[in-house]
C-alpha cells in the first residue's frame, strides 16, 4: 500500500482522529506539513519567532485536540493542517498587533501563479478578514482558497479533499481570486 492509501486508511479507521492516529499520520506526512509551513512562513516578515518546525508542532497539537471530525482522506487532513497553521499565524499577528497597537501588521506577498491580489502584497489579517467575508458568501470558494493558496494543493488534490470535481474547483478558484482581488484592493 502506498503512503497516500496508508494515511487515508489510518484516518478512516480512527474515525474521530485521536492523538495516536494523528501522531502516526503526522509521521507519514511530515515532509508535506513542513512544505506547507515553509510556504506560509515565507509570506511572513523576517524575524518571525515561529520557524517551520514550531509551526508544524503547533498545528500537530491543535490537530490532536480536534474531536468529532471524520477524516476522509490524506488531502482532507493536509487541508485541515494548513487551515490550522493559517489560524496560528493569524493569532500570532493579532497578538503582535495588539502589543504594538497596530504598528506591526504582517505583510505577505502572494505568488504570481496563485495571486489573488497584485504583487505588492497585502496584510495577512486583511486577507483573513476577506476570507471570512468570502466564507459567509460562499463557503466552498473559501475552502478552495485555503487548499490552493495556503496548503499549496493542486486542483486535483483540492477536489479530492473537498469532494468536488476538478472543474468545480477550477471555476470556483477563478471566481474566488477575482472576488478577493476586488476586496483587497478596496
Amino acid at each position: 500500500m502506498d503512503e497516500h492509501g496508508e494515511v487515508t486508511q489510518i484516518l478512516v479507521a480512527a474515525k474521530n482522529g485521536g492523538t495516536e492516529a494523528i501522531g502516526r499520520v503526522v509521521t507519514l506526512v511530515y515532509d508535506e506539513l513542513e512544505r506547507i509551513a515553509r510556504r506560509q512562513l515565507a509570506r511572513e516578515q523576517p524575524g518571525h519567532t515561529l520557524d517551520t518546525g514550531a509551526l508544524v508542532h503547533e498545528a500537530y497539537l491543535k490537530l490532536g485536540q480536534l474531536d468529532r471530525i471524520e477524516w476522509r482522506s490524506r488531502e482532507h487532513f493536509l487541508a485541515m493542517a494548513a487551515r490550522l497553521m493559517r489560524r496560528i499565524l493569524i493569532d500570532y499577528a493579532e497578538a503582535r498587533r495588539a502589543e504594538k497597537r497596530g504598528g506591526a501588521a504582517v505583510r505577505i506577498a502572494l505568488e504570481p501563479s496563485m495571486a489573488a491580489v497584485e504583487e505588492r502584497g497585502d496584510d495577512l489579517l486583511a486577507l483573513d478578514e476577506a476570507l471570512h467575508r468570502l466564507e459567509r458568501l460562499n463557503a466552498r470558494q473559501s475552502r478552495i482558497v485555503e487548499c490552493r493558496f495556503f496548503a499549496g494543493m493542486s486542483v486535483e488534490e483540492t477536489a479530492a479533499a473537498l469532494e468536488l470535481s476538478a472543474a468545480t474547483v477550477k471555476r470556483d478558484w477563478v471566481a474566488a481570486r477575482a472576488w478577493l482581488n476586488r476586496e483587497l484592493q478596496s
